[in-house]
């Protein structure tokens, strides 16, 4: 059985920084691709990174290219998040999610965590 667990959410002012972290159990992580999505209120979930299962592909939304950071450490089956230069509006439920390929549509993404949340607010 998939487990993915986030962690690292909170409150934060804009201008910023969080690290949110997923761990992951029951599947092959150092097989897998990796990814972040978001879900504001009152929108649909969108996609913010992915990364390879090497680590040597990432992809990202042109909402966050440039302020956040995606990284794996398969020694220890978890992924991150580095988020620098938060915004009112990166306010979401953020979910990680598992692959077996590197994708970033929602709908190819195979596991799911529950989701942690992150508030930006001054």
């Amino acid at each position: 059985q998939v487990q993915l667990v986030e962690s690292g959410g909170g409150l934060v002012q804009p201008g910023g920084s969080l690290r949110l972290s997923c761990a992951a159990s029951g599947l092959s992580f150092s097989r897998s691709a990796m990814g972040w999505l978001r879900q504001a209120p009152g929108k649909e979930r969108e996609f913010v990174a992915v990364i390879s299962w090497t680590g040597f592909s990432k992809y990202y939304a042109d909402s966050v290219k440039g302020r956040f950071t995606i990284s794996r450490d398969n020694a220890k089956n978890t992924v991150y998040l580095q988020m620098n230069s938060l915004k009112p509006e990166d306010t979401a439920v953020y979910y990680c999610a598992a692959s077996e390929y590197v994708v970033t549509s929602e709908a190819d993404f195979a596991s799911w965590g529950q989701g942690t949340q992150v508030t930006v607010s001054s």
